[in-house]
């Protein structure tokens, strides 16, 4: 049983890139599904499917590497906000992932969206992760 279903999504992300897997199975959730996408708007994956199986679903995601140096797209996933301390924060008061470079994933009122894009809408909430 898995009590931080995010931790592991982006935990079954991380060793599927360390062991230079083309592509990773993850159960399906409706928040997994939306952080999913997001990766791939802002070019962290190359592409995604969802499945629908008999139970839950699978989402089954193609990691995207460097062709010459085959370094993965993502350098970095840490989970921010987790069950034993919840992250919140208002739009102005975001951190920078890397400086701009990076993004962090935030669940708000309106749904799940980028950092950049709750500043924009004047939303805030909980910091999920931080990719870069």
């Amino acid at each position: 049983m898995v009590t931080d279903p995010i931790a592991d999504y982006l935990t079954r992300i991380r060793n599927a890139q360390m062991a230079s897997h083309r592509i990773v199975e993850i159960p399906a959730s409706n928040l997994k599904k939306r952080i999913t996408e997001i990766l791939y708007t802002q070019g962290y994956i190359l592409k995604y499917k969802f499945e629908d199986d008999a139970r839950q679903g699978v989402i089954k995601i193609a990691l995207k590497y460097d062709p010459q140096s085959k370094v993965p797209a993502i350098q970095s996933l840490e989970r921010v906000s987790r069950p034993g301390l919840r992250t919140y924060s208002k739009p102005q008061d975001f951190k920078r992932v890397k400086n701009g470079l990076g993004i962090a994933i935030v669940s708000t009122s309106k749904g799940v969206m980028t950092d950049k894009e709750a500043r924009a809408q004047n939303v805030g909430g909980e910091v999920l992760c931080n990719v870069y």
